[in-house]
């Protein structure tokens, strides 16, 4: 048993000889091609050839836009992107097989057309894509270990889906801010009860060119062996952590529960921005109240904050694509019928309807649903709405021209059975038509749900509601973890539709 191998194209003889028609090439790339009639081949060499060597050229002026000259700009351009001078030999070696597949051509009419042109012109792209996309294997493999510990935190977010509530025991005590007098007392309060002791009670603030006061601090009644927090309230009441050196300043209490610790006053955060007067002429002092803080319990694991949003705004996702995919269908259905061929091509007219309903569908749909969410958050402000509308217009052009093919591809018999008896248009879409596309439009429009669900997870991004409004959110502050628990969300919400459309569409297709 033999292989059947396709024959060789038999072609009229050439218009010119051989040596000419590689001459026309030499001149005009293709135009060899043309007179050794294969025009088609010829105008594909040719716009091959002249779009590469445009994009090789534009490629040179962008590398190197500062150079005066185009001469100068080859040269840097070379020397800042080598496989720019690789690709320019590709495209001579171009030119010159086409000058050679002309006459190839020519001499040999009845031979099999080569496949090397193409493969190169194909090489040729493939190496302009490379550049124009900056492809760089060497860093994404040198730079992955940096990106690594965002990646687990993307990959293993878990640790941020439960909160456990935490109750702080938090001791207080004054402290004046300048001494003005006596330096006030401290406050009593039972000696079983924790209580912080301040020496001295009042200070100086530390300021960008000298130590404000240092203070002793003295703890006693707390919880023992345990880390404690040192914090201050301004008269502002701005709370903020002691700092020391860069570090927060914890001190760890003994087995009676007691810690001693010497600190700085805090720098003048707030008072020099206000205007008090921290000096020592100043007429009244301030009171910034000293803080030590133990955690003294946790509660019972509960869901985060994010796990509650997350689950809301994956809600409100699912029910987004849902109401755009109905409406999509609803007016999908109509316009389908009219972007059909093979249904109005009975007169020039509805062939015209035919014509600009396949413009405008294809015109919509050509405009990705993220743009179309911007215009419509423009129309009715940032929201779901906004979100289903884009959704919808979109799917309105995609299902209507999926179902149209649907309907250009079913059997004409019952149709001209149903043309037989006589039967107006309306007649022969209802009993000949629509029972051969239900399966069809069930399957698409199934298929349209899932996209509309993954793409509403988009256009959050640009205020369109659902869960891509968090996602972007936290990727901004650069909270990966919950960034990751959204994606985990998002990843098994599709899935789970997925199995879903699946067996509605085992059943009704």
């Amino acid at each position: 048993m033999s292989l059947r191998t396709r024959p060789p194209e038999t072609r009229k003889p050439s218009l010119v000889s051989a040596p000419v028609a590689a001459l026309c090439s030499l001149a005009i790339p293709g135009l060899g091609q043309m007179m050794a009639r294969s025009v088609r081949r010829g105008f594909i060499l040719v716009f091959s050839l002249a779009s590469s060597t445009t994009l090789l050229v534009w490629r040179i002026r962008v590398t190197a836009r500062r150079e005066v000259g185009f001469p100068a700009q080859i040269a840097k351009a070379y020397d800042l992107q080598p496989t720019l001078l690789y690709l320019t030999i590709a495209i001579a070696l171009l030119y010159l097989w086409v000058v050679l597949d002309a006459y190839l051509l020519a001499r040999r009419p009845q031979s099999q057309q080569s496949a090397g042109p193409f493969m190169l012109i194909l090489a040729v792209f493939f190496s302009l894509g490379w550049q124009i996309s900056e492809i760089d294997w060497v860093s994404f493999a040198t730079q992955l270990e940096d990106g690594k510990p965002t990646i687990m935190k993307i990959m293993w977010p878990w640790e941020r889906a439960l909160h456990y509530p935490k109750e702080y025991l938090i001791v207080r005590t004054i402290v004046e801010v300048p001494c003005i007098g006596e330096a006030p007392a401290d406050v009593l309060v039972p000696e079983d009860e924790p209580a912080l002791h301040v020496q001295p009670s009042c200070g100086v603030l530390t300021t960008r060119d000298t130590e404000g006061t240092t203070i002793s601090v003295t703890g006693t009644n707390l919880q023992p062996t345990t880390e404690t927090a040192i914090w201050w309230k301004d008269p502002e009441h701005q709370e903020f952590r002691q700092r020391e050196g860069g570090e927060s300043v914890v001190a760890t209490t003994d087995d009676a529960g007691s810690f001693q610790i010497d600190i700085l006053m805090p720098k003048r955060l707030v008072g020099s921005q206000s205007g008090r007067d921290y000096s020592a002429a100043a007429r009244e002092a301030d009171k910034w109240e000293l803080q030590a803080r133990q955690l003294a319990s946790v509660g019972e694991a509960e869901w985060s904050t994010e796990i509650k949003l997350i689950v809301e705004k994956m809600v409100e996702t699912i029910f987004l694509g849902m109401m755009a995919t109905f409406f999509g269908v609803i007016l999908a259905i109509p316009v389908s019928f009219l972007a059909a061929r093979n249904l109005m091509s009975a007169s020039p007219i509805t062939l015209g309807v035919y014509y600009l309903v396949r413009t405008v569908m294809n015109v919509v749909r050509s405009i990705e649903t993220v743009i179309w969410a911007v215009i419509f958050v423009v129309v009715v402000g940032l929201g779901p709405f906004a979100g289903t509308l884009a959704l919808t217009i979109h799917s309105v052009a995609a299902l209507a021209k999926l179902y149209s093919e649907a309907i250009e591809s079913i059997d004409h018999g019952p149709i001209e059975a149903i043309h037989a008896t006589g039967a107006n248009w309306v007649q022969t879409v209802v009993f000949a038509v629509v029972p051969q596309i239900v399966p069809p439009f069930v399957s698409f429009t199934i298929y349209r749900w899932d996209i509309n669900v993954r793409m509403s997870t988009i256009i959050g991004l640009v205020g369109g509601g659902g869960i891509g409004f968090l996602l972007i959110q936290w990727i901004r502050l650069l909270d990966y973890r919950a960034a990751g628990i959204a994606v985990w969300f998002i990843a098994v919400t599709v899935a789970i539709l997925d199995y879903v459309s699946a067996e509605i569409r085992e059943r009704f297709v």
